[in-house]
């Protein structure tokens, strides 16, 4: 071997590294000389005068690409050793089972002429001391670099132009199998094709995937296995609402041949590091799409409709589907005090409606006036308003404004087009200057293209213009739909067979959000209503639309609220027979959240040097959950009235505790510096 002059005493005590890599699994069951061929270099390190205890052979990386070494267990380890001090030198067959990528062969080879550590190939050994030698391995480095590039380009334009005409063989979805000529056939089992149909019908019956599942909940799906010994064998399992997405997404069903839709692609992560990422490609980015190649269970239009179905469901992008609970206002009302969106929640059955309470109250981070309110009196507000709006002659007077609505901002879009279409033509125009000039008149043409550069700029801001204008146009309600509902909205909305969906399709044509505003008076609701017409208005009610408790109740809690607890009070109504508001028995709580809410007196009041935790919270300008928070942990010394609270307040506590509250919202529940107040 070439260069064995270079090795040294000093190196042969030291290891002697065999270093293994093949790029696939196929290439190790395949290609076994090459194999063979690596494992002998052993036997050449035994040749160089190192004794076989000091040959090690690491081959862990048989089967991974050298495009990256950040998961290549085995040039992890070799690296390792060399940065020790333990390697003399590492044998491989060629320099580019190393590394494919020059720069993780280059950090291999600094660490090298670091420690001393030779490197040796089928044409030589390398001191990387001697620049010519790292001269060399470069030249070495960047050819295997170029190869790889040049061969994933020859296989990735081959397969590319194989699937151009439709004969590139992928893996099918259920319901479609090969036949011998290669052709994409429905599955010849009847059992499988029904399965597969009924999944698209159900879909769009129940317009979520969800429902789906739900219809297939007493029924089985198949699937067929690939790989290992099972392969293409039929398996059967409940259906998921991930699968049926998946389903719905893939444009096989719709008689279409598609290659490309996902694309990889290496991404920088916060350690150092590169990951691979697959991204889905928008559709009109596809590189190949053939439309009708073979059977389809559903049209390419009715796919579409599908796709836009799920992306209407599509919460995480905060998307507002239509759901199935009574509340007529889920998905659409937010807290008027942080901006966030109020969830739906129910708490038994017979409270059919539930309540909308903030986001930020489940987070333990809402603001002092976050709250959550019966979803029955806020709807009753909204449907009054709504029905109230949809009268023929507001119907009329909308469409009207709609319409010139409509009108203005047709004549900006227009306007907003004609200042791109001029633009563009100025571009071209110079753009034609440029290219007639000669080449060698270089004072010309520098001019000419400073202002073709300065028409480009002109025409990217024509085109940000026209996109703004078209991002800020307003969502109208269908005129002709709302004039056809106005003839009998009334008997329309409160008609046996429409269905809460039905009715939160219809206040959502014309509503486009509802908001639930801070009022100060506990018997009062605010709230915003914004109309996609653009228009806003605010609505203040009390909120004694809500079930009410029986009045003969209301006046035994008023007469005995003075002298009686909590509990004797509800013992007592229970014994009458008398039911709370929504005819349950009464308990302390309810008799509590009655006495606060109708200011009743206490029969045990507070002591001077005591507060509750709502004035607590209101002095300190937070959340009452803190204090509650505080109370249950000892922080703050408290004692119980009943089912009330009373904290001990006095300056030293007061001061703690707005230490405590100046800290953010996710630190106020841990003492400063450990220590309980």
């Amino acid at each position: 071997m070439n260069g064995e002059q270079k090795i040294t005493a000093g190196h042969r005590q030291r290891l002697a590294v065999v270093y293994l890599r093949q790029s696939s699994l196929a290439q190790v069951r395949d290609n076994t000389e090459s194999t063979l061929r690596q494992y002998d270099l052993a036997g050449t390190a035994v040749r160089l005068g190192w004794p076989p205890a000091r040959v090690i052979v690491i081959d862990a990386d048989l089967g991974c690409s050298g495009r990256q070494a950040a998961s290549r267990a085995g040039l992890q380890e070799l690296v390792g050793r060399v940065c020790i001090g333990e390697v003399g030198i590492i044998l491989v067959l060629e320099v580019s089972r190393l590394a494919r990528c020059s720069a993780d062969f280059a950090r291999l080879l600094e660490l090298a002429r670091l420690a001393d550590t030779l490197l040796a190939d089928a044409d030589g050994v390398y001191d990387l001391q001697e620049f010519n030698d790292r001269l060399v391995l470069g030249i070495k480095s960047t050819i295997s670099e170029s190869e790889l590039h040049l061969m994933a380009g020859r296989m990735h334009a081959a397969r590319v132009s194989v699937a151009e005409r439709g004969r590139l063989r992928c893996r099918l979805p259920i319901g479609y199998v090969y036949d011998d000529e290669g052709d994409c056939v429905l599955d010849p089992d009847e059992q499988v094709r029904a399965a597969v149909t009924d999944v698209f019908a159900m879909f769009r019956q129940a317009g979520s995937a969800f429902g789906v599942v739900e219809a297939f909940r007493r029924r089985l799906f198949p699937r067929r296995v690939f790989g290992r010994a099972h392969a293409g064998q039929l398996r059967w399992g409940p259906l998921t609402s991930s699968r049926v997405q998946r389903m719905l997404a893939n444009p096989t069903y719709a008689g279409a041949y598609v290659y490309g839709r996902r694309v990889d692609a290496r991404q920088l992560q916060p350690d150092g590091t590169t990951k691979t990422v697959t991204t889905r490609r928008p559709r009109d980015q596809w590189p190949v799409l053939i439309h009708d190649h073979h059977p389809a269970y559903l049209s390419w239009s009715a796919y579409l409709d599908n796709l836009q179905i799920l992306a209407a469901n599509h919460t995480a992008a905060h998307a507002r589907p239509v759901r199935e609970s009574p509340a007529l206002c889920q998905g659409i009302i937010r807290c008027g005090s942080c901006g966030q969106a109020m969830q739906t929640r129910y708490h038994h059955r017979s409270h059919p409606h539930g309540a909308y309470a903030c986001d930020r109250m489940t987070s333990h981070q809402p603001t002092s006036t976050c709250r959550s309110i019966d979803a029955a009196c806020v709807d009753a507000i909204v449907v009054d308003r709504l029905l109230s709006a949809l009268t023929p002659a507001e119907i009329t007077r909308t469409a009207a404004v709609a319409d010139e609505i409509t009108s203005r901002v047709q004549r900006r879009l227009h306007a907003a087009g004609l200042a791109v279409e001029h633009a563009r033509y100025q571009a071209d125009r110079a753009e034609r200057a440029f290219s007639a000039v000669e080449p060698e008149n270089r004072l010309v043409a520098r001019t000419l293209e400073t202002q073709w550069e300065t028409r480009l700029n002109q025409l990217a801001d024509a085109d940000a213009a026209l996109a703004d204008v078209r991002a800020q146009l307003p969502v109208l309600p269908d005129s002709a739909a709302l004039e056809h509902l106005a003839g009998d909205v009334h008997a329309l909305w409160s008609a046996p067979t429409t269905t809460d969906r039905d009715r939160k399709r219809l206040l959502r044509t014309v509503i486009s959000d509802v908001t639930v505003l801070p009022e100060p008076d506990r018997r009062k609701i605010s709230i915003g209503i914004r109309w996609h017409t653009g228009a806003t208005e605010r609505i203040t009610r009390s909120r004694l639309t809500a079930p009410r408790t029986p009045p003969t109740a209301m006046a035994m809690i008023r007469d005995m609220a003075p002298t009686h607890t909590n509990r004797q009070i509800a013992e007592i109504l229970n014994t009458a027979g008398h039911h709370s508001a929504y005819n349950h028995p009464f308990n302390p709580g309810i008799v509590n959240n009655l006495r606060r809410d109708h200011n009743l007196p206490d029969p045990r009041p507070l002591q001077d040097a005591e507060i509750t935790p709502t004035e607590a919270a209101t002095i300190l300008n937070i959340s009452t959950a803190f204090i509650y928070y505080w109370s249950s942990r000892g922080y703050i010394p408290t004692r119980h009235i009943g089912p009330r609270l009373a904290l001990t307040w006095n300056p030293a506590i007061e001061a703690e505790c707005r230490t405590r509250a100046a800290f953010p919202p996710h630190h106020r529940s841990t003492p400063p510096r450990g220590e309980a107040l």
